[in-house]
Order: structure tokens, then sequence, then C-alpha cells
């Protein structure tokens, strides 16, 4: 559904009217289309004394095709902001975030990255753990405080993993993060800390078989375009009643549909028959599926809270066991959930869809050790408010103020989570394992 208010806010009269009352300006996001530059303007390079990610991240930047600069030009407008902050080991050090930072972040150009780098926290010891941990303060805050689209994040880099950091920086610094603003991820904290690059940077999933359940439209369809353009061959699973869109889907991006109710008791075994006669095996499944019965708890019957839970939980975990029991998830393999914001924040009126998107964090936690064993990652995302047939039908005065509780005053829209997914995906993301993701624009809710 079109946002209204951010077309009026585009129009000259939409303009003075939000000036003259201090309403929010949603900005016109930069979002991926093939061909583009990663960035707008150069990729200011920066870090604290002692930094252990400075090499690398040369390279690296270099070779995603960022024009990297040291020095700030007067009048240039930056693309990026990257800092190196793994060689603060004192809280008195973190004085270097401001020393680099103030002179610069009013030039990041509209639609531009900030990126600080530490190390995980609980890694370390003593002041060193005090001060790394004081950089999600100071990296939420800066995500916050920009304007024009442009975000902050945080990676956490675990020693030994500084080359696995790489398909997270291009994807940080560049359009495909459009709505992911003000997260702590954290490459190789979870499991392996190698990454092996992939043939083509553009196709990085050709060859790969690709499950995504609840394809047939919304988020699903995205998920299911993205992975495609990728290179993946998608295997479009939903129910049996969504046949007609589901084929659709299959057809337009020339995977294959499979209709199942994944909830059925013989389900994750037809999954896995299905899935090693026709295509050998799976690298990548994508727990999309997911269904809302909205009442207040004391209006919940029994049926809903068991059926949205059934859906968007008990069936996942099913899936995953037999998939891992029979090996037909293959080596290097990944295991992605949806989640929601609901599961971090809560939200009135859904107490079972919450449980049940917290419990696919839990899910994540606790599979991401198991995963690791086997060179895989388990990894999810959490919306928030996405433009879907499902926000459509959200009363207009809570709609609007859906879109516009967050940093970027807007919905995101279903792309902004397939682009996440297909970072975790990609096979050059094999140390990015344990990670719950928001895309949320920085949703004022939650953490």
């Amino acid at each position: 559904m079109a946002d209204k208010y951010q077309q009026f806010t585009t129009t000259s009269v939409g303009a003075f009217v939000t000036s003259k009352l201090g309403l929010p300006k949603p900005p016109v996001l930069r979002r991926y289309r093939p061909g583009q530059p990663p960035l707008d303007g150069p990729a200011l390079l920066g870090g604290a004394p002692g930094g252990r990610l400075d090499k690398t991240l040369t390279s690296q930047l270099a070779a995603a095709g960022l024009d990297v600069v040291r020095t700030p030009a007067e009048g240039t407008r930056h693309g990026a902001l990257v800092f190196d902050a793994t060689g603060i080991t004192e809280p008195a050090q973190l004085r270097e975030l401001h020393a680099f930072f103030h002179p610069v972040v009013r030039d990041i150009a509209p639609s531009g990255r900030v990126v600080v780098l530490g190390s995980p926290p609980e890694s370390r010891q003593g002041r060193e753990r005090v001060a790394q941990r004081a950089l999600e303060g100071f990296t939420r805050t800066v995500g916050k405080e920009l304007k024009r689209g442009a975000t902050a994040q945080l990676v956490y880099v675990a020693d030994g993993a500084e080359e696995a950091a790489e398909s997270t920086l291009r994807f940080l610094l560049s359009a495909k993060s459009a709505f992911v603003d003000g997260q702590v991820i954290r490459v190789g904290a979870a499991g392996t800390t190698t990454a092996q690059p992939p043939s083509s940077w553009d196709k990085p999933l050709d060859g790969k078989v690709a499950l995504v359940t609840g394809a047939s439209r919304g988020i699903g369809a995205a998920i299911a375009e993205v992975l495609a353009r990728d290179g993946a061959h998608v295997v479009a699973l939903d129910i049996p009643a969504q046949g007609g869109e589901l084929s659709a889907v299959a057809n337009r991006v020339g995977g294959s549909a499979l209709q199942l109710d994944i909830t059925g008791s013989d389900a994750p075994r037809a999954l896995a028959e299905h899935l090693t006669q026709r295509h050998g095996g799976v690298d990548v499944v994508v727990h999309n599926a997911g269904i809302t019965r909205d009442r207040t708890l004391a209006k919940l019957s029994e049926a809903a809270w068991d059926s949205v839970l059934s859906v968007n939980l008990a069936a996942q975990l099913a899936v995953n066991d037999t998939l891992l029991a029979e090996d037909v998830l293959r080596d290097n393999g990944r295991i992605i959930g949806v989640s929601s914001i609901a599961g971090i924040a809560g939200n009135v009126g859904q107490s079972n869809y919450a449980t049940s998107k917290a419990g696919v964090i839990g899910m994540v936690n606790e599979a991401a050790p198991r995963l690791a064993e086997r060179g895989g990652t388990v990894n999810a995302v959490a919306p928030g408010f996405i433009e879907t047939q499902m926000t459509a039908a959200v009363p207009l005065f809570i709609r609007e103020f859906g879109r516009r509780l967050s940093s970027l005053s807007q919905g995101g829209l279903p792309v902004d989570v397939a682009e996440t997914i297909a970072w975790y995906a990609n096979p050059a993301s094999s140390a990015v394992n344990g990670n719950v993701v928001r895309v949320c624009g920085q949703g004022f809710l939650g953490a």
C-alpha cells in the first residue's frame, strides 16, 4: 500500500507544511538496483590506534568497488563513514569516536552509511570489555540522529574472523540494507571464523537450492524473487489454498512450487523426500510461513493460540529436526527464521504471535552451536512495520503511527526483509551465525 503521507511530503506544498509544523519528513530511501554504484560518494575510513581491522578493511572495501579515502575533503559528501574501534581498550579512548565523527557526520550523503567495527565484549576482559560494550550506545544513538535516510550499524568481529566480515560489510555499505538501522551484528562469535567468497558476488547463490515457505505473496514472494536474482533455484512452498498465487511466484522466478501444509504430522517427512528426490538436498531454508489470530489474552481462544504456535514455531522446529537428522540440509547450509519486532517488544492483542516469534529467536540461540558443528548457520530477521496486505488492513491512525515510529519515519518494503535474508544466505556469510537483525528502520519499540 502506498504511503500517501510520504508522497505528500515530497511535493513543494508538503515540504512547506511539514517544515512549518515540525512534522516528520520521511526520506526517499536508496534501494538496490543492478548496476548502480554501491554508495553515492566515497567511504571515509578511520580508526583508533592499534586497531586490528585496518588492513582487511582497506582491501575489502576496495574489492567491493568503493572509493576509499582517509582524509575528508572540504565540500565532499561521504557515502559512508567506517570506523575501526577494535583498538579501543579503555573507556577514555572512546573519545576517538568523537574525534573521527564530529567533524564529518553532518556531511554524510543521503542514504549514507555509518559502520563501526569492534571486538565482541564477551571476548574481552576488564576495561576493554566495558569500552567495547559502550560502542552499542554510541551507534544506536547516531542512527537516530542521522537524517536523509542514512543509517548506522555496529559490527563486532571476533578474533580470527577479520577476513570473514566482507559479506557483512558489502551488505551494510550498499542500498540492500536500506531499512536496516541501529543494529548490532556479530561475525565469527558463534562458530566458524572463516568464510569462502562466492565465485560471483552478483550471483552468490548460483547452483544452490533454496526453500521458502509462505512464498505465495508478500514478504515470502519477495524473498523468492531476491534469492532467485542471486542465482538460487527456489522451491516455493505454501498451503494448497494458495496454489494459484504460489505457482505464479514460482514461474516468475524460474523455480518450482510445492503445495504443502507444514503443520501436518507427515509434512516434515514429505518435504525431506521432495527435496532429496527432486533436488538432491537443500542449501537454504527460509522459514517465512506465519499467521496471526489477534485477540487480547482474555478473549483469545485455545484454538487461536494453538494454530499460531503450530504454524509459526512448532512446524519450523519439526522441519529443522528432520532436515538435519536426514542430512537433507547440505554442507555450509543456511536456516533462516522470520521473527518479528513483536517477539522482542511484545504487542497488544498478539500474545500468541509474540510468543511464537520470540520462540524463533530462541530457535536461533539454541541451534547456532549445532549448525556451526556442521559448517552451517542459523539466523533470523525481525521485521518491524512492513508495507504488506496485512498492514494495509490495519486501521488508518494505527497504521500511520506504526510507519512514523522509527528513525526513518516510514514503513519498510518486503524487499528490505528479502535483502537481509539474502545476506544471511550468501556462502560468504558462513561466519554470521546466531544473529537476529531487526529490519525496522530502527523502530523505537524494543532494543
